[in-house]
């Protein structure tokens, strides 16, 4: 029997059961539908990583500090924030920043009472990271490429066309900030060290901030906004950015010079963050162990918080990896789902066609023209089931979307969400089909 014979023959048996061959592909459906939007999440998760860190050099090292430390009351031991052991243990001769300088052991008469004043003064000492120690960090450190150090801190803007005063994240920054995120400017120019030495009132708004405040970017700049009550002037506006750099939201934050935060918003009630750029990536953990020692140094037994960049991406891609696989693996379970059904619907077809089997290999058809007719009519289910399930994609695409999941549909997984789907049919549907073929044409015809 010619193909074009056997595919007309499909046709009209498929046409003749519509309602069985949807109700058989629903398994397909779904499936196709899965693989598709699994490979879109997949997708739309590595560009939202990519996204996020794209700002951040692989070298990029943030170093914190986040005190723990308990009071003497609750803790006799603890003698200074971040740290333990004995009064003056650890401590260099000239002190040590954020610990207790020249504390020692007080004269025996005085134990007690010298014991109360070294107590109260720990309890009001606290470690802050400082441009010193940017500084140290800089000249001690070998292998790196640059050193910065920024905080962050909340406070009321006006200006523009704001209405009311409304709380904007204002990060107090070095001038080479800008290059370290790799931050790009949409109009004007960055802060330069002029600014940040003669603590002047300069600043540059976020693409998102700017447009809040003064409707679009180019109104922004060269303008003045009001941080908590004093002007600054808008130097810059930076390019959209879509992302987080160092912990800080570019689009929606203030920037300010470093030193004129501190003397006019924070005081020194800061949590400075230092950020190292690693010369060579593949030295990142050396220059993080050099890092613990120069702030050991400084710091005895304080521990801090030091993270680098690429193990945040690699964490970060891991994440989006065990996600992408944990939803193939669902996937592949609906298609074995699909698969199954379309299997038993064509155990059910060759049972109900035993005489039409018989007829047709009495006409003189052979095994392997039956075996055809059922592989295509097992391919065709799927097939309409594929294309069915990469509509349904399409078409679920917005209500994912919805829970601010990041979807890239591509041609690529449709291409392969209808390839699955016609494998699937073809593979779970070779046995019944091989069973139909093998049918004896004279016990065939005498089946009832």
């Amino acid at each position: 029997m010619k193909i074009s014979e056997l595919l007309r023959l499909v046709i009209i048996n498929l046409s003749q059961n519509k309602f069985k061959v949807i109700l058989t592909s629903v398994g397909i459906i779904v499936g196709s539908a899965t693989i598709m939007m699994v490979l879109a999440i997949g997708t739309g998760g590595k560009l939202e990583v990519a996204e996020q860190f794209k700002n951040l050099n692989a070298g990029a090292i943030d170093i914190s500090y986040e005190s723990n430390a308990a009071s003497f009351g609750e803790r006799g031991e603890r003698m200074f924030q971040g740290g333990g052991g004995m009064p003056g243990a650890g401590m260099s001769g000239g002190g040590a920043r954020g610990g207790m300088p020249g504390a020692g052991m007080p004269p025996s008469g005085d134990f007690f009472g010298g014991r109360d004043r070294d107590n109260e003064r720990m309890n009001q000492e606290k470690i802050v990271l400082s441009t010193d120690d940017m500084e140290d960090i800089a000249v001690f450190v070998p292998d790196i490429s640059d050193v910065t150090i920024s905080y962050t801190t909340s406070s009321e803007v006006e200006g523009g066309e704001l209405e009311e005063a409304q709380a904007y994240t204002i990060a107090g920054v070095k001038e080479n900030y800008g290059t370290m995120s790799n931050l790009s400017m949409a109009a004007g120019t960055f802060l330069t060290q002029e600014n940040d030495e003669n603590k002047e009132k300069y600043c540059v708004l976020g693409y998102s901030a700017a447009k809040e405040i003064f409707g679009s970017v180019y109104a922004a700049y060269d303008d003045v906004i009001y941080i908590d009550a004093r002007p600054y002037v808008v130097s810059g506006v930076l390019e959209e950015m879509g992302s987080v750099s160092s912990g800080i939201s570019p689009d929606t934050t203030v920037f300010i010079p470093y030193e004129t935060g501190v003397k006019y918003i924070t005081g020194t009630n800061i949590s400075p963050t230092v950020t190292v750029i690693a010369a060579d990536v593949n030295q990142v953990d050396t220059v993080i162990s050099n890092i613990e020692t120069v702030l050991a140094d400084s710091y005895a037994n304080a521990e801090f918080t030091i993270s680098d960049a690429g193990t945040k991406m690699e964490a970060a891609s891991k994440s989006n990896d065990t996600l992408q696989l944990l939803l193939i693996a669902m996937a592949v379970i609906v298609f074995l789902v699909g698969g199954i059904g379309i299997m038993n619907v064509l155990f059910v077809s060759v049972k109900e066609r035993t005489n039409e089997i018989g007829i047709l290999k009495a006409l003189g058809c052979s095994k392997r023209d039956i075996l055809l007719e059922f592989l295509f009519e097992a391919c065709f289910m799927s097939f309409i089931g594929s294309v069915l399930g990469v509509l349904a994609a399409f078409g679920i695409t917005p209500v994912i979307e919805g829970f601010s999941v990041r979807v890239e549909l591509s041609v690529l997984g449709a291409v392969l969400s209808l390839a699955f789907g016609v494998i699937t049919g073809t593979v779970f549907g070779f046995y019944p089909a091989y069973k139909a073929a093998s049918l004896i044409p004279v016990a065939a015809l005498n089946q009832e």
